[in-house]
């Protein structure tokens, strides 16, 4: 049987300062995970995002994995996750007066 593939935009254009989080995303039938993460203004150096996954998509863990954040204006970073339940998201936190604008690619594959 053939594998399917889906590429699901959780962020466009959203503007990360302070505490942030992506939407939530429901991929339970998918096998693993590639996350993109795109500068399109600003830059985040020396911070990174962490995924998360969750049972329920309301209450949240961190998997272990972390993105380091592209430093400036086009970058482009990713992860590969795997085994990660039902739902998946990334969060983490930009110091004060920081702030970047991205977009964020779920590729999912099963």
């Amino acid at each position: 049987m053939p594998r399917q593939v889906y590429t699901a935009v959780v962020e466009r254009n959203v503007a990360w300062e302070g505490a942030f989080a992506t939407e939530p995303y429901e991929a339970g039938w998918a096998d693993e995970a590639l996350i993109f993460i795109r500068v399109l203004r600003g830059g985040a150096p020396g911070h990174s995002a962490a995924v998360q996954i969750s049972p329920d998509g309301i209450r949240w863990l961190d998997e272990g994995t972390r993105i380091r954040l592209p430093e400036q204006p086009d970058g482009l970073t990713m992860a590969r996750v795997t085994h990660f339940g039902n739902w998946l998201r990334l969060a983490g936190e930009l110091a004060p007066g920081q702030s970047c604008t991205v977009m964020v690619y779920f590729v999912l594959k099963g």
